[in-house]
């Protein structure tokens, strides 16, 4: 017979979702100080420094404005992903421009335009994820069509992709439109081996009836070269291929040796893995494969990236020629893998309840888990996982996350929170930090909260929302820096008519101090200019030195001066935003207060 203890115990160490999560995750206390130090600030220069400003959905809104460049373009979805940009490590946010055939004009819905001309999308929009123009409009490092900016795209062109649902016919008659130059239009061909012939009258009555479109059959632009591209709709090529995987609803867009690809993660999951405690219809999950797709030849490949997953290796068997290990994947494209939301969420869902160890504790749930609470646009939801550059706690450099806070359940102060690591052989490693339970650390509801009572920051907002603006304050973010936190949300003005968004504020909070300033390094430096206090050297009046060899007052006096030196510059980097600089200027002003306490020590003695 199991005893209530035994019993609680089974329960406990039950593998949750079968994803091992309680053995996976590591584990480390966080001191979450008040709030950061001007030497956090200056020793985490690259994380500042990627700080996600730009919000995805409004991003996306002022993609489709600026970039689209014809009505017929559409920018879907905004990817975050990081490169290196001038040999800096960088987070980027990219989107695909997507052809959409539904805004060709109502006299331009022929079949010859939607099947045989307008085939595909051209190109991509790129920029920083923290950069602003003086208009609040994003620095583009790719824009345009052909694409301009600094990195080379031999084949920009978009055949699959995720608003590409209907299919095309290429290599007909009719030339392709390419892109627009100016007045004009380039025109070109299809030059991939993907799709099916349609050389012989049996295939395109069979193409006929499959679309049930008759043009295929008695169209005079096709000919013995001509191809049909369907399934491109990258979810549903990918779902064709492998309808046994379950797909995440996130696949995202890598810029890579001249060509552009989508990663799709996949998952195997079941709801009959033994002794595995269920979560909704599933009680098993791995993220087993990463599929690859070519954005303008639609090949695709499935890399096997959890060769221990027994359902993988059993699919393996099946199709051999389906699936590829993981080390076949390129470098270039191995650099770019993310680890997938989906998963994430699911883990994190799990973790608030399993992070309890103690028995007792976990069967009473003593100690629930709770995701945070944050205002987007007016209106309160779930805060999401985001992707971000940090260095970890005891770790040398900066590497790209997906990280949620947490806070207990029903309660909004923030408890810890947890991170997946995406970079190299860390890649797939979860860390989950935990904060002190004796003292509170302000909850991201909180901090909403405080913003929302903070006099400055709501008369200029509503100042701007009688002036006929939308305002939209965007995703906010928890940055942990050093032992303690960040917080900062991006705000957005937008035309009640639907006008273009654009990034007019960032607001940031430290401890208790709040600041609104049009740029993140004035918020930094409204908070932490005022935070360290002018150095005011001792007052040391010592008595007659015994020796007159020994001038101890004339070496206080010039390390007195050394100080305000140090000080004066450290102010000088602050105003400019140079935290490098800020860094070792307050380090050298440390090293001298050093020694003018030695000194006073020898005078008293």
């Amino acid at each position: 017979e199991v005893t209530n203890g035994g019993y609680i115990l089974y329960q406990q160490y039950r593998k949750p979702l079968s994803t091992d999560l309680i053995n996976r995750v590591e584990e480390q206390p966080f001191p979450a100080e008040e709030a950061p130090s001007p030497q956090d600030i200056a020793q985490n220069e690259v994380t500042i420094d990627n700080i996600r400003l730009w919000d995805h959905r409004p991003l996306k809104d002022t993609y489709n404005q600026i970039q689209s460049i014809r009505l017929y373009y559409d920018f879907h979805d905004v990817d975050v992903d990081r490169y290196i940009i001038d040999g800096e490590y960088q987070q980027v946010m990219l989107s695909a421009r997507e052809l959409s055939v539904e805004k060709l004009a109502g006299e331009a819905q022929t079949w010859v335009n939607r099947q045989l001309q307008f085939t595909h999308g051209y190109g991509i929009a790129l920029s920083p994820v923290n950069e602003v123009s003086a208009e609040g409009l994003p620095i583009l490092l790719v824009k345009d069509i052909p694409p301009v900016g600094d990195f080379n795209i031999e084949r920009p062109q978009i055949y699959f992709g995720e608003k590409t649902d209907h299919y095309v016919i290429v290599k007909t008659k009719t030339q392709e439109f390419d892109y627009p130059m100016g007045d004009e239009n380039i025109y070109g061909y299809y030059q991939g081996e993907d799709g099916v012939s349609l050389d012989s009258f049996m295939r395109r009555l069979v193409y006929a009836w499959q679309f049930g479109d008759l043009n295929i059959l008695i169209s005079g632009e096709l000919t013995p070269e001509s191809r049909v591209l369907y399934y491109r709709n990258i979810t549903e090529r990918v779902n064709h291929l492998a309808p046994f995987l379950e797909l995440d609803s996130d696949p995202y867009l890598v810029m890579t040796d001249g060509r552009l690809f989508w990663i799709q993660d996949a998952y195997t999951t079941s709801d009959r893995y033994p002794y595995s405690e269920p979560l909704g219809s599933i009680n098993y999950i791995r993220n087993s494969v990463k599929v690859v797709i070519d954005a303008y030849d639609g090949s695709v490949t499935f890399y096997v990236t959890d060769p221990e997953d027994a359902l993988i290796r059993t699919y393996q068997a099946i199709f051999p020629e389906l699936f590829v290990p993981a080390e076949q994947m390129p470098e270039s494209l191995r650099v770019h893998l993310r680890y997938p939301e989906d998963m994430f969420n699911i883990q994190a869902k799990v973790y608030q309840t399993y992070h309890m160890r103690d028995a007792r504790v976990f069967y009473n749930k003593e100690d629930l888990w709770a995701v945070p609470k944050e205002f987007y646009a007016g209106r309160e939801q779930l805060m999401e996982p985001y992707y971000i550059i940090m260095r970890l706690p005891d770790e040398e450099r900066e590497e790209f996350l997906l990280m949620l806070p947490f806070t207990p359940v029903n309660k909004n102060n923030t408890i810890g929170w947890l991170a997946a690591r995406c970079d190299g052989e860390n890649y797939g490693k979860l860390l989950a930090y935990h904060f002190p339970k004796e003292r509170l650390v302000y909850g991201p509801s909180q901090i909403e909260n405080r913003i929302q009572q903070d006099t400055v920051i709501t008369e200029q907002l509503a100042l701007w929302g009688r002036g006929g603006s939308r305002v939209i304050r965007g995703n906010l973010l928890l940055i942990p820096l050093g032992e303690s936190l960040l917080y900062v949300e991006p705000v957005f003005l937008q035309a009640e008519t639907g006008g273009l968004p654009q990034l007019k504020r960032v607001i940031v909070v430290a401890g208790d101090r709040i600041a609104m300033e049009p740029t993140l390094k004035e918020g930094i430096a409204a908070i932490f200019g005022t935070e360290v206090p002018p150095t005011e050297p001792p007052v040391v009046t010592p008595p007659a030195p015994p020796e007159p060899e020994e001038p101890v007052a004339a070496d206080i006096a010039n390390l007195i001066e050394e100080a305000q030196r140090h000080y004066n510059k450290a102010q000088e980097y602050l105003k400019a935003g140079d935290w490098a600089g800020y860094g070792r200027e307050l380090s050298a002003l440390e090293a001298v207060l050093d020694r003018l306490a030695e000194l006073a020590a020898e005078e008293q003695r």
